[in-house]
């Protein structure tokens, strides 16, 4: 007999839908608490509506058990994406989903010419999917965080950038 841990779902992974939006809602809450929009990760992401088509779910049996969303910012003045909330469903920790999300994302990044990916995390677990730490006083945010915490991936052959960051793209942001 196979245990149940030893088995890995056949996930499906596909573009976050607005009838999903209950599911993340009730699966972040679990995850984080409702401290989760004090964190400046979350301040940085009001009123910036995510990109739409760099959020993903994952669905084993037609259920939703995990999400990652990618919202534009800026760092300094270049346009960049911010990854997260990355959330794995309690009942489907530990086995593999959350590495298939940050995959899908970092490769439709990729695809569509995405230079860098910043996200506030445990180095341990996002290093085996490209992130390293961001060096300290490179890139600031507008509240605090722990900078050990404060990881980026570079997409495309692009440099690190330096400076602020705000949500939004462009002029207005």
């Amino acid at each position: 007999m196979v245990s149940k841990n030893m088995l890995t779902p056949q996930w499906l992974i596909r573009l976050e839908a607005p009838e999903d939006a209950h599911a993340i809602d009730l699966m972040q809450d679990e995850a984080f608490g409702p401290g989760r929009f004090a964190l400046t990760s979350s301040r940085i992401r009001e009123g910036v509506d995510a990109a739409n088509d760099l959020c993903f779910v994952g669905l084993i049996d037609g259920v939703i058990a995990g999400s990652v969303r990618l919202t534009p910012i800026m760092i300094g003045e270049t346009p960049a994406m911010l990854l997260g909330p990355l959330t794995v469903s309690p009942n489907y920790k530990n086995r593999g989903l959350g590495k298939a999300l940050l995959k899908t994302a970092k490769e439709m990044a990729e695809k569509k010419g995405i230079g860098t990916i910043l996200l506030v995390g445990d180095a341990p677990y996002y290093a085996p999917a490209g992130y390293t730490q961001v060096p300290h006083g490179r890139i600031s945010l507008p509240g605090p965080v722990d900078p050990n915490r404060l990881l980026a991936q570079c997409l495309n052959g692009a440099e690190l950038p330096q400076g602020m960051v705000r949500g939004g793209h462009g002029e207005h942001a």
